[in-house]
């Protein structure tokens, strides 16, 4: 089976290495030719275009910054849609609103072509060994068809419903995430400003209820003030965004997603959102007037 890839950046590379090293024979397309001469390099070939991906490959990943750019690479001229195959598939792992992935599916079926949404979590270090999470929406067979290739570059791969139930979960997934960082960033800062040594305070809490992925992988970072991003403030920006629009128009309450979605602007307006999101940090040692660090 030859699979297509789309998207070369912080995510998508490293996931387009995985499925090389799983024996998949791949075709590559980016904005930045260096990215594609690194896995032609690696083994994949080269196309100038989405569709020239679309028009050589059975299956075609898109892994992108938003919906936006989801929606011209796979729709717009000289995209997917003007080259792909009937029973293709085309499975986008980008984290979008809902509604864009039921649209872009819409609009796929019309030239028989199945479809995917299958947003990820774990950041560019489970992108690299291949242990991603990834949640998936669209037709139960089709996901089975797919899973085997889901798994040559994530740990873990589940079914969550019709199309649009994987971007779903994935906003889900990325309140969790902003509210625990918020959550950790606020103690820390607190711990620091009493006098209590920060790393001690997470030494002594992280085997109890307050443990969580998100203070193991974020806390050392932070003590050693390093911010180089695995996930961009900005992208956690998007990903709210979409959380915030998405409940309005479902009628959702989402007060604390709010308030660190106004957190995150805040660092944004600081130029600090190119930072990894555990630099929210920064907003709350500004405050406090202290620096977190071991």
């Amino acid at each position: 089976m030859k699979i297509g890839f789309i998207g070369l950046g912080i995510m998508g590379k490293p996931m387009a290495k995985n499925l090389l090293k799983a024996g998949y024979e791949l075709v590559v397309t980016n904005r930045s030719k260096s990215s594609v001469d690194e896995l032609v390099s690696a083994g994949a070939l080269g196309a100038s275009s989405a569709k020239e991906v679309a028009q050589s490959c059975d299956v075609i990943i898109t892994m992108l910054p938003n919906s936006p750019q989801v929606k011209e690479v796979v729709l717009g001229k000289d995209g997917v849609i003007d080259g792909i195959k009937a029973r293709s598939i085309v499975i986008d792992m980008s984290s979008i609103a809902p509604l864009v992935s039921q649209s872009i599916a819409q609009e796929l079926a019309k030239k028989d072509v199945e479809f995917l949404d299958a947003p990820v979590s774990g950041g560019e270090p489970k992108a690299i060994d291949g242990t991603l999470s990834v949640m998936v929406g669209g037709k139960k067979e089709v996901f089975d068809k797919c899973y085997d290739i889901l798994l040559s570059m994530a740990g873990s791969a589940v079914y969550t419903g019709k199309v649009g139930a994987g971007n779903t979960t994935k906003l889900a997934n990325q309140v969790i995430v902003a509210l625990n960082i918020a959550g950790m960033c606020e103690a820390l800062v607190l711990a620091t400003k009493a006098g209590v040594e920060p790393e001690l305070v997470y030494e002594a809490i992280r085997g109890g209820l307050a443990g969580s992925t998100v203070l193991d992988a974020k806390a050392p970072l932070i003590m050693n003030r390093e911010f180089k991003p695995g996930f961009k403030i900005n992208l956690h920006i998007k990903d709210l965004q979409n959380a915030l629009d998405t409940a309005h128009e479902i009628g959702a309450p989402v007060q604390l997603t709010a308030s660190v979605m106004e957190i995150m602007q805040a660092m944004k307006a600081e130029g600090e959102d190119h930072l990894d999101h555990g630099a929210l940090i920064r907003y709350y040692e500004r405050l406090a007037k202290v620096e977190v660090k071991r």
